[in-house]
C-alpha cells in the first residue's frame, strides 16, 4: 500500500495501518461506486409545479433526509455521508428525481457559515427564524422563505436522528458527540470536527457543493484546549481529522468515465494567515491538515495557504515539502496584497481579514457571500470584433488598434453585466427586483444575511452579493497585440493587410514569417515591453468593470481566469499573430501561452506580477508546473520556499504549483490502471489524471515544465 508521489522522497507514515487502509480503499473507488448504485430518491408520487416550487423543494429535502442510505465504515471517527450519486457526481442536483429526471439544481461556488453552528449550534438558527417571523412587515413571500428554512432544520433533525439510532451501538463515541452537535455548540475538538462534517455532508447530500474555508481558524482553539487539558493526543487528533479527509473522497469511482476530472467539488480549504484581530491563526490544525495530505496524497480538498511577510520558516518548509509530492494540492495566496485589494474595494478591514474562497480560488468573505462569475475569451473579442475575423480596415498605428480593442472590451463588459445579474437589476441605479428564483433554503440557512433579510441566497439575501467577470486568455490577447506591434509597426516585416490575409489563411505558405512571429519574447519572459501591454490591458478591463460596480448593492468585482475553458474556446479561435494555428489550446488563467515561457518559473512570475493585481479583486491565478527533479533533498525544499517568498515580494495574487513529470503523465495515458490516484492541478480544482479526457490530459501535459528557480 504505497501512496504515489512525484518526489524521490517517500511520503511519511504517521497514521495507523487501519486508517491508511481505509484511505486506500476509498481513494480506489469503493464508496463512490457504491453511491452511484443509488443515484437519487424517487419522488414520482408527488406533483411538482416548476423549478421555483418551494413546497416541492421542501418535500424533496425531507424525503432525502428520511430515505437516503446511511453509511458507517468500520474505521471512521466522524459520521455523515453523501450517499446519493446524483448529489456528488456531475449531475450536481438535488437527488430527488421525478420520473427519472431531476427537478431542482444544486448550488456551488460558495463557502457556507460553519462558525455559527460551531459556536451556537443549529438551534440558534431556529430561534432566529422564529424571532424574524414576528415581524409584521414581512411579505407572504418572505414568510414562506423563512418557513422553508425551518423545514430544512426539521429535515436535518430527521437525518440526525437516523444517525443517532445507527451509531448508538455501532459507534458509541460518535453517538455521544452527535448527542451534542450540530444542534448545540461544540465543546471539544472531536465534537467540532463532527459538527462541521455533519453540516457539510448534509448540504452536499442535498446536491450542493460548498467550500470548507478556514478550517484551522475554526478548529484551532478546540484542539489547543483539548491538548492542554489532556482530552486528546496529537496522534488521535490527526486520525480524527484524517477521517474528515477520507470521507471527503467518497465519490471516487472504481472506473470513472473521462470528463474534466473527478474531484472538482469545490470543497477547498484555506490555511494560516491572520484573523479578524490581525493575529496569526497558524496552529496545530494547520500542520495536521498538511500532515494528512502529505501522507495520503488526498487531492479532493485543494488547500491554499495564506502567506505573508511574517510567515514562519517552519510553515514555509512544511508547505514546500507537501508541494514536492505533486498533485497540485497546495497553492499560495499573497495575503497582504489581497487584504489591500479587498479594503481598497470597500470591504471592512475585519471582514477582509477573514477571506477564504468560493470553493475554487476566487476570494470572498466566507459564510456571507453570494458569488457568481463568468470567464470570457478576450482573444475572441480581438479576433472576431476588433479585427473582424481578419477582414477589418487597416489600423495606422498600434495605439489606434489598442484603443479600438479596449472599446470593444468595454462594450462586452456592459453586456456581461446584464447577463450576470439575472436576479437583481438590468441597469446601474435601476430599482432592485427579485423575480422567482430556484429555491435553495439548504444553503440559505447557513449563509449570514438570509434570515435577517428574509431573502434567499439567489435573491440578494447574503451580506455580500458578488457577480464577477473574469478576463480569460489574457496572455494570448496580449501576445497577439504585441506580435502585430512588432511585425507591422516596429519591425515592418509585413503590412497590416498582408498579415490579416496570412492569418486568414492559417499561416499557409508563410512558415518563415510564422517563425519570426514565434521568435519574439512574449508574456512570461520578463520582457517589459510586452508585459506593459499586459498591465495596461488588465487595468483597462478592471476599470471597465468599475463603471458597473455596486449597482443597488451588487458588487461587480473583476478577476482573471479561464478555468479550463481554453479547450472549448480553441474550437472557435483563429490563427494568432504570435504564430499559433487554428484550434490550438492556448493559455490558462493568467499564465503564459504554452511554449512561450522560455526563461523559467521566475521570469513567468515577474511578468505576471507587473500588473497591479490589487485591481483583480476576486483573483488572478498563475499556474506553474515544476520539474520534480529540481525539488529533491533539502535544496529542493529551499528552492520552493524561495519561489514562494519571491511571489509575495513581487506582488503576486495566487499561484498553484503542480509538481509532475510529463513522461509520467504520458505513461498514465497509456496504462491508466497503474495510475489510479495520480492527481494533477487542472485549474481551480484537482483531478485524478486518468479521469480527464485526452483533450484535458494533453492540455496538462503541454504546460511548460519549469525548474524551481
Amino acid at each position: 500500500m504505497k501512496f504515489p508521489t512525484a518526489s524521490k522522497t517517500p511520503r511519511p507514515i504517521r497514521l495507523s495501518p487501519s486508517i491508511r487502509a481505509w484511505a486506500w480503499e476509498s481513494l480506489h473507488g469503493k464508496y463512490g461506486t457504491e453511491a452511484l448504485q443509488t443515484p437519487y430518491i424517487d419522488v414520482s408520487n408527488r406533483e411538482f409545479h416548476g423549478w421555483d416550487d418551494v413546497d416541492g423543494y421542501d418535500y424533496a429535502i425531507r424525503t432525502i433526509a428520511e430515505k437516503a442510505p446511511l453509511r458507517i465504515t468500520e474505521e471512521e471517527l466522524i459520521s455523515g455521508s453523501a450517499t446519493l450519486g446524483s448529489a456528488i457526481w456531475f449531475w450536481h442536483n438535488v437527488p430527488a428525481w421525478k420520473n427519472g429526471a431531476s427537478v431542482f439544481g444544486g448550488v456551488s461556488h460558495l463557502t457556507i457559515d460553519y462558525e455559527t453552528t460551531l459556536r451556537y449550534g443549529v438551534d440558534y438558527y431556529e430561534q432566529k427564524i422564529a424571532k424574524r417571523l414576528l415581524d409584521s412587515s414581512l411579505s407572504d413571500r418572505q414568510r414562506r422563505f423563512l418557513q422553508s428554512l425551518q423545514n430544512v432544520i426539521d429535515s436535518l433533525r430527521i437525518y440526525h436522528a437516523r444517525y443517532l439510532e445507527k451509531t448508538k451501538l455501532e459507534k458509541p463515541q460518535i453517538y455521544q458527540n452527535l448527542l451534542q452537535v450540530p444542534f448545540s455548540p461544540a465543546r471539544t475538538f472531536h465534537e467540532a470536527v463532527q459538527s462541521i462534517w455533519f453540516i457539510f455532508s448534509f448540504v452536499r447530500l442535498c446536491g450542493n457543493w460548498p467550500g470548507i474555508g478556514r478550517i484551522d481558524r475554526l478548529l484551532g482553539d478546540y484542539l489547543k484546549r483539548d491538548l492542554q487539558e489532556g482530552r486528546v493526543t496529537i496522534e488521535k487528533a490527526r486520525e480524527i481529522l484524517a477521517s474528515f479527509f477520507i470521507k471527503g473522497t467518497e465519490w471516487i469511482q472504481k472506473d470513472t468515465p473521462p470528463t474534466s476530472g473527478d474531484a472538482q467539488h469545490y470543497q477547498n480549504i484555506v490555511l494560516s494567515g491572520i484573523d479578524k484581530d490581525g493575529k496569526d491563526v497558524t496552529n496545530e490544525v494547520t500542520y495536521l491538515v498538511l500532515d494528512i495530505v502529505e501522507e495520503l496524497g488526498i487531492s479532493d480538498f485543494p488547500i491554499t495557504v495564506r502567506i505573508n511577510e511574517k510567515t514562519s520558516e517552519k510553515l514555509l518548509g512544511k508547505v514546500a515539502r507537501v508541494m514536492r509530492h505533486g498533485g497540485g494540492v497546495v497553492a499560495v495566496y499573497n495575503e497582504p496584497l489581497i487584504l489591500r485589494a479587498m479594503q481598497a474595494y470597500g470591504y471592512p478591514e475585519r471582514e477582509a481579514r477573514d477571506f477564504a474562497n468560493d470553493g475554487c480560488w476566487e476570494v470572498q468573505v466566507p459564510g456571507k457571500t453570494f458569488f457568481v462569475y463568468s470567464s470570457f475569451d478576450s482573444l475572441h473579442i480581438l479576433q472576431q470584433q476588433t479585427l473582424c475575423g481578419y477582414a477589418c480596415a487597416p489600423f495606422d498605428s498600434f495605439d489606434s488598434l489598442y484603443t479600438a480593442y479596449v472599446n470593444d472590451l468595454k462594450k462586452f463588459v456592459g453586456v456581461l453585466f446584464k447577463e450576470l445579474l439575472p436576479y437583481a437589476i438590468n441597469e446601474p441605479g435601476a430599482k432592485q427586483t427579485y423575480p422567482p428564483a430556484p429555491p435553495c433554503p439548504v444553503v440559505s440557512l447557513f449563509m449570514d444575511g438570509c434570515i435577517d433579510n428574509a431573502r434567499s441566497y439567489w435573491e440578494g439575501g447574503p451580506v455580500y452579493n458578488v457577480s464577477s467577470p473574469h478576463i480569460g486568455g489574457i496572455a494570448d490577447t496580449v501576445n497577439s497585440l504585441y506580435a502585430i506591434k512588432k511585425l507591422v509597426f516596429d519591425d515592418r516585416k509585413v503590412s497590416f493587410e498582408q498579415l490579416m490575409q496570412v492569418l486568414k489563411n492559417n499561416w499557409q505558405d508563410n512558415e518563415p514569417l510564422r517563425q519570426i512571429a514565434a521568435s519574439y519574447r512574449y508574456y512570461g519572459t520578463d520582457n517589459d515591453e510586452v508585459d506593459g501591454i499586459y498591465a495596461s490591458l488588465l487595468h483597462d478591463f478592471t476599470a471597465a468593470c468599475k463603471a458597473y460596480d455596486k449597482g443597488e448593492g451588487y458588487l461587480f468585482a473583476a478577476g482573471a481566469s479561464t478555468f479550463g475553458r481554453e479547450i472549448d474556446w480553441s474550437k472557435s479561435r483563429l490563427a494568432t499573430p504570435q504564430g499559433t494555428k487554428v484550434g490550438e489550446v492556448l493559455a490558462s488563467n493568467s499564465s503564459p501561452s504554452p511554449g512561450t515561457d522560455l526563461f523559467g518559473a521566475t521570469a513567468a512570475m515577474r511578468s505576471y506580477c507587473k500588473a497591479d493585481l490589487t485591481e483583480t479583486v476576486t483573483g488572478a491565478a498563475l499556474d506553474l508546473k515544476i520539474s520534480p527533479e529540481t525539488l529533491t533533498g533539502k535544496n529542493g525544499v529551499e528552492a520552493l520556499k524561495s519561489l514562494i517568498r519571491g511571489f509575495i515580494q513581487l506582488g503576486g495574487y495566487f499561484f498553484q504549483i503542480d509538481t509532475v513529470d510529463a513522461d509520467t503523465l504520458r505513461q498514465a495515458q497509456k496504462d491508466p490502471k497503474r495510475f489510479k490516484t495520480l492527481s494533477v492541478r487542472v485549474s481551480g480544482w484537482n483531478a485524478r489524471f486518468i479521469t480527464l479526457t485526452k483533450e484535458w490530459q494533453d492540455m496538462i501535459i503541454q504546460r511548460t515544465n519549469h525548474n524551481a528557480l
